[in-house]
């Protein structure tokens, strides 16, 4: 990996680096009307947010 100063090049720097776990899906919603209104097919990724932390 090269050392790169900040002022030099900073289209060289990565926009990003993420860490992303595997995931396993258990199924789908039957209902996809219910699946378009809440924008998954995935119940997992069903996060509502309530404005406070997840508890699930």
């Amino acid at each position: 990996m090269q050392d790169y100063k900040f002022d030099e090049f900073p289209d060289k720097f990565p926009v990003a680096m993420a860490y992303v776990p595997w995931q396993r899906f258990n199924g789908i919603y039957d209902d996809l009307e219910k699946a378009y209104r809440i924008g998954t097919i995935f119940p997992e990724l069903n996060k509502p947010f309530t404005g406070r932390r997840c508890t699930s």
